[in-house]
């Protein structure tokens, strides 16, 4: 399993093996999801001011996001490209949340797991996932329907990456391992519905629309922001 070759596939997907450098607040993601808030709260309010957010909870959404793709990412890749991918076990995996986007990540384990669907679930949506929602609700109110959405979302844009790489490279049973892997994924109930269409466009917002000059996400439900006062697309098919 070649960490350097799947980091090539873009920012999200690369992670840290050495430790991190003096000076750095990383922590294990244990911590977070046990209770100790102060960082998650810290980069919520961090990403909220940056986008001038007119809500909190967007930048709780927004901070969220951030964080899925990188946890996707760094489990998706190496199982599409090698069959297996780390552990990524929350005791092992250290996170600083004062450093910018892609969230910066660094594994101390060495357990790798097979790349398969359950084994994905299992390392991503449950030891992660639903303790990082239970930790962003105990920081403040955001509908457990937005943060599954993002995570369906932050699953998908992870797909659209590798399968991009993989063309580039002619690769094609990279492409091919990464959209089986996530079709077996969305089948989970926390994840179904989530994003739809060949396209998997997602079924709820982020609310990035709501920030000055943010716009819309190229998955995004709307086809124009909702303030504009026009309709929204018709759910994809």
């Amino acid at each position: 399993m070649d960490l350097v070759e799947s980091g090539s596939v873009g920012g999200f997907f690369a992670l840290r093996t050495a430790a991190p450098g003096a000076g750095g607040e990383h922590r294990p993601l244990a911590l977070v999801y046990a209770g100790e808030d102060g960082p998650l709260s810290a980069r919520v309010d961090r990403v909220a001011a940056r986008l001038r957010a007119p809500e909190r909870r967007v930048g709780a959404s927004v901070a969220h996001l951030g964080l899925a793709a990188r946890l996707w990412s760094t489990a998706l890749g190496p199982a599409a490209l090698y069959g297996a991918f780390p552990g990524l076990a929350p005791g092992e995996l250290h996170w600083d949340g004062a450093l910018t986007s892609p969230d910066d990540l660094w594994w101390s384990g060495s357990e790798t797991r097979p790349g398969t669907v359950d084994a994905l679930r299992e390392a991503v949506l449950e030891a992660h996932l639903v303790p990082l929602h239970a930790a962003l609700r105990r920081d403040g109110r955001i509908s457990p329907r937005l943060l599954w959405g993002n995570a369906g979302s932050a699953l998908a844009g992870a797909l659209r990456e590798l399968t991009r790489w993989a063309r580039a490279r002619d690769r094609p049973e990279v492409a091919e391992r990464a959209a089986v892997l996530v079709s077996g994924l969305l089948d989970h109930p926390d994840l179904a519905g989530t994003v739809r269409g060949s396209r998997l466009r997602r079924s709820s917002c982020c609310l990035y629309y709501r920030c000055p000059g943010g716009g819309l996400c190229g998955d995004c439900v709307f086809d124009h922001a909702p303030r504009t006062g026009l309709e929204g697309r018709p759910p994809a098919p």
